[in-house]
């Protein structure tokens, strides 16, 4: 079978690597013969192989920076919506699913020439609605906010590929996050940051504007061996509740993965392959925690001077299944000391709020109220060309929605009160964390400039639909004053 494991741009490198690992683990290669693509060069939006469809469990378990695995149904040549109405009713959807089953379709393009994708995806559902009524009498019903089993096709200029979505909701959306901090960083762009910084378990990772502690709750699950997938695969159970508060709605194993609603999963063989691949994930966890008995062998740690965000991240870190209290303080970063002598500092600036002690809400009240309203109109879910809702309407929106976002993000740029905190931040770096490598995740491209250090490399990403930057800084440790000699 051929896969496309999506991941954000600018993490196909990262994600290339991960797969081989994923690949040579025993309970992987025990499912049958993978061959991974060769690593792109220039962004692709994620990564292509052949593997047996047991593979996609495991992908959908184990891949911390993929957004979705999607299984290849059909690759043709097209020139007109017909073509595309012709391929998919010539699918045998009836293998994969039953008209009892809810049904959704997204369609992307790139250079396509077709003048309305929304009609091309329309298309499409017709043949596959047409396809399972013509051959069991029923049709699903359509349903575009939780449906049973995902349809996605993308457009080149001639080509068009249609795939199954086996991962269901993106894999992000790992479970444990219940609570909605201000511009939630995804879960699969933390892991992939963690990725490039060269970051190991044993290793120092420091993060003194930790919000709701994605960067560290992501680093802890890896030095502990916690698949990604562990709470949406009921590895735990269901105990998992959801909060009012939820930015999104909250992942359990109740929703499961997309792959669990097709029928080739459902048969036995499948599911033994399944417990297999979970059993061998719960044995690797428990030896990691007599590696790391406690928390404090970790040695991951953060600080935030928001109240509130410092609670969230307390309670995200006890719903990921992480031992102890995380170690976190209520602090200003200015005021933050090294936990060792040298390491990993990895943080993504806030714009302002969070900067605020005490969980007080910083900036005037039109900022503020442009902030939320920005935020409701953002789908914190699309990534990349194939995470793209082509619903109608919805294509204006994220346009209307990313313009929104830079123009706010320009207006906080120039706020002098942050400007300043960037600078004294700077030299604080400099003062006291000489000897650690420090990684800056920003929307801002200026922010060599406002800390005063130069970067050592500067790697592009997205988060959403932001343009981003990740620069390392590399802060060396001061020399010791020599001793004046005394005066004769």
């Amino acid at each position: 079978m051929r896969f496309f494991v999506v991941c954000p741009g600018g993490l196909e490198v990262p994600l290339a690597q991960e797969l081989a690992e994923i690949a040579a683990r025993p309970d992987s290669k025990a499912l049958g013969t993978w061959v991974i693509d060769p690593t792109p060069t220039s962004p692709t939006g994620g990564i292509g192989l052949a593997a047996p469809i047991s593979a996609a469990m495991a992908l959908n378990l184990h891949s911390r920076i993929a957004s979705r695995v999607l299984l290849q149904m059909a690759q043709a040549p097209y020139r007109q919506e017909e073509d595309l109405y012709k391929l998919a009713s010539g699918l045998a959807w009836e293998d994969w699913f039953t008209p009892q089953q809810t049904l959704r379709v997204d369609v992307t393009a790139h250079r396509s020439p077709l003048k309305s994708l929304n009609f091309a995806t329309l298309k499409i559902k017709d043949a596959i609605v047409d396809r399972l009524r013509d051959v069991t009498g029923d049709r699903p019903s359509i349903d575009t906010a939780f449906p049973d089993v995902r349809v996605q096709a993308h457009l080149t200029a001639t080509q068009i590929t249609i795939y199954l979505d086996t991962s269901g909701e993106a894999l992000f959306k790992r479970g444990w996050r219940d609570e909605k901090g201000d511009a939630p960083l995804k879960e699969n762009l933390a892991a992939g940051i963690l990725s490039i910084t060269g970051w190991k378990p044993g290793q120092s990772l420091f993060d003194p504007m930790c919000g709701s502690g994605t960067f560290l709750i992501e680093a802890a699950q890896i030095a502990l061996a916690i698949p990604p997938g562990a709470i949406r695969a009921g590895m735990y159970g269901d105990d998992a509740k959801p909060s009012r508060l939820a930015y999104r709605p909250l992942i359990t194993s109740a929703h499961g993965f997309g792959f669990q609603r097709l029928k080739p999963f459902i048969e036995v063989a499948e599911q033994q392959r399944w417990t297999n691949l979970k059993d061998a994930a719960l044995a690797q966890m428990l030896e990691k925690r007599k590696q790391y008995p406690n928390v404090e062998a970790l040695k991951i740690s953060g600080g935030d001077i928001n109240e509130k965000l410092v609670s969230m991240f307390k309670s995200n870190w006890q719903r990921a299944q992480l031992p102890d209290q995380a170690l976190i303080r209520q602090i200003d970063a200015l005021a933050s000391k090294p936990p060792a002598n040298e390491g990993v500092m990895l943080l993504n600036p806030p714009y302002g709020e969070r900067l605020v002690i005490k969980g007080g809400r910083g900036g005037n009240t039109k900022d503020r109220e442009a902030r939320e309203s920005s935020d409701a109109e953002y789908d914190p879910e699309p990534e990349n060309r194939f995470e793209f809702n082509l619903e109608t309407g919805r294509q204006s929106a994220k346009r209307s929605s990313r313009e929104s976002l830079k123009k706010l993000q320009a207006e906080e740029e120039q706020d002098p009160k942050f400007v300043e905190f960037l600078r004294q931040f700077g030299q604080h770096l400099k003062d006291d964390f000489g000897a650690w490598n420090v990684y800056v995740l920003t929307a801002d491209m200026a922010l060599p400039g406002q800390l005063r250090i130069k970067e050592s490399k500067r790697t592009p990403l997205f988060n959403g639909p932001l343009e981003c930057r990740l620069f390392k800084f590399e802060i060396h440790a001061k020399r010791p004053v020599a001793n004046a000699s005394p005066e004769e």
